[in-house]
């Protein structure tokens, strides 16, 4: 993510005084603060994040989901996400400019996202353009930065979900001969193969050598995917999957599309962070669940349905250290220096930025 194209306001670092204040404290300080506020502060808080953010969020859901609904909302003067930094940019893009978003710990941030920036993609764009000329359309998942979003949005693309990528990929390939796919190969991929297309017919883009990591003429590859991935969903295995089976036979396997190929064939149902839940929700009281996305996640499907058997598909699985960033100690320190006139972690996304980048989420958002 470039400075140059997504400005930051405040950085500064919390005061350690908040980590001295009980829990107590704090949770009574926050409630005090929203109650003060009332509509004008809205609190969005991803599926990711602790219990002790989320029980203060106004909204919860999918990122795309939480930006949509804040951009919905047109009282809220500050909307403090509580998520990662391309949620929040994706929220400042979807606002009014009287609209402020903040990002209450500038480190949370997605692995993910990182695993793709301008200069790499740029490069990218070059060397395939000379190798199979202009017959490529490029689609971002939207756990990307802004910036790659723009790049997108200028080149015709779409900015893609886990609920909708099936329908914008099969979307994209009546536009141009084939995808190039960033940042997350393993969506990429598993949507793809749903759609009927072979695996000899994807390839992988390495941006640290700029090579097609395929024996193949590039003119038979009509996805190229980006090599990247989740470094949470990535670590769930096929060994993972062969325990559960041998411990118990009716234990039903539900991962996230994010998960490698082998481990999405070898799951009985495969979908969107809604998608699981959603199955969940509409399941027999009894029914037993090992599930493959992020622990928090897990933890809190469990505690909602506890006429289920729920566990994590990796019993040895941590949260997400990026998306977990947020706590209540730097709820609370955003949301005092709100009230002090003063906002920590305020995202502004730069207006040409902004202007590409919600080309390629407009275009997904039309497509049915």
């Amino acid at each position: 993510m470039s400075m140059l194209d997504v400005l930051h306001g405040n950085r500064g670092l919390m005061p350690e005084y908040y980590k001295t204040l009980t829990v107590a404290d704090m949770e009574q300080r926050v409630a005090q603060l929203k109650q003060k506020w009332g509509q004008k502060l809205l609190i969005p808080g991803h599926h990711y994040q602790k219990d002790e953010v989320i029980q203060f969020a106004d909204i919860t859901g999918d990122s795309l989901q939480l930006a949509q609904m804040a951009a919905q909302n047109q009282e809220a003067e500050f909307i403090v996400f509580c998520g990662v930094h391309f949620m929040a940019e994706t929220a400042d893009m979807l606002t009014t400019d009287r609209q402020t978003v903040v990002l209450p710990d500038m480190r949370a941030g997605c692995s993910m996202a990182d695993m793709a920036n301008m200069e790499q993609t740029e490069r990218a764009w070059k060397h395939l353009q000379e190798m199979v000329g202009d017959t490529i359309i490029p689609l971002t998942y939207v756990n990307s930065t802004a910036e790659i979003k723009a790049f997108v949005g200028r080149h015709g693309g779409a900015t893609v979900t886990s609920s909708n990528a099936k329908q914008v990929l099969d979307w994209a390939l009546k536009q141009k001969e084939r995808i190039l796919f960033l940042p997350d190969q393993h969506l990429g991929r598993n949507t793809a193969y749903d759609l009927g297309i072979p695996l000899n017919e994807m390839a992988v883009w390495n941006p640290m050598t700029d090579q097609l990591e395929s024996d193949r003429d590039p003119a038979a590859v009509k996805i190229i995917l980006w090599k990247g991935h989740c470094s949470v969903h990535e670590k769930f295995t096929v060994e993972n999957i062969h325990r559960i089976r041998e411990r118990d036979e009716s234990i039903r396997v539900i991962v996230h599309p994010e998960c490698s190929y082998e481990v999405v064939q070898l799951a009985d149902c495969a979908g969107s962070t809604k998608f699981i839940i959603d199955t969940i929700h509409a399941a027999e009281p009894g029914t037993k669940w090992a599930v493959g996305t992020e622990m928090n996640l897990v933890q809190r499907i469990r505690q909602q349905y506890p006429e289920q058997q729920i566990e994590s598909l990796n019993p040895d699985m941590c949260p997400c250290l990026t998306m977990n960033r947020i706590d209540l100690p730097h709820l609370l320190w955003a949301m005092e220096q709100i009230d002090r006139g003063e906002p920590v972690g305020v995202i502004r996304v730069n207006d040409q930025v902004r202007q590409d980048a919600v080309l390629a989420l407009n275009r997904m958002l039309a497509i049915r």
